[in-house]
């Protein structure tokens, strides 16, 4: 199974091709076969996405699931505590020492 993903242009969230749009969850990934390349494309050249790529899958009852562990990452989310993380409103943010 080969499925399509990238980044919503106007958010930069993590996005999946559902056969038809885009959705921000990859169970709602549709296997896009030899189409993956040309479709992203034309998404990508239409600015709803960015940086689109084609990814293996396997097929679970729970929708797929990708074969990649960087790529079952991005399908999670986040990998830290997002109530953890420097908001740039934050009035600390200009503090912060590294």
């Amino acid at each position: 199974m080969k499925i399509l993903t990238g980044n919503d242009l106007a958010t930069g969230d993590v996005v999946w091709w559902t056969g038809s749009d885009w959705s921000r969850h990859v169970e709602d990934a549709a296997d896009v076969g030899e189409a993956g390349e040309r479709i992203g494309r034309e998404e990508e050249a239409a600015r709803r996405v960015n940086v689109p790529y084609v990814i293996d899958a396997a097929g679970t009852p729970e929708g797929p699931r990708p074969a990649h562990i960087k790529d079952r990452i991005r399908a999670l989310g986040p990998t830290v505590r997002t109530d953890l993380t420097l908001k740039p409103s934050d009035p600390a943010a200009g503090n912060w020492v590294i």
